[in-house]
């Protein structure tokens, strides 16, 4: 009678592992995906960050379509 008690405790430990473990896999792979992603926000942040020349700054009307500042 005693190994039928022990068997829905041993059930229940498996359970909360397995849980915990899918838990932890789920936060880090959101996480990582949070990591490597950019908002819209902040796009032109980065792109300005990789490319310092590819944006035009503020006063846009200096450049031309080649991005050469005109006299």
């Amino acid at each position: 009678m005693s190994e039928m008690n022990n068997q829905p405790n041993k059930n229940r430990k498996i359970f909360i592992v397995v849980f915990i473990a899918f838990v932890a896999l789920f936060a880090y792979i959101s996480y990582d995906m949070s990591s490597r992603t950019t908002a819209p926000w902040n796009k032109p942040k980065q792109l300005k960050r990789a490319l310092p020349g590819a944006t035009p700054d503020a006063d846009s009307l200096k450049l031309d379509s080649l991005l050469k500042e005109v006299e």
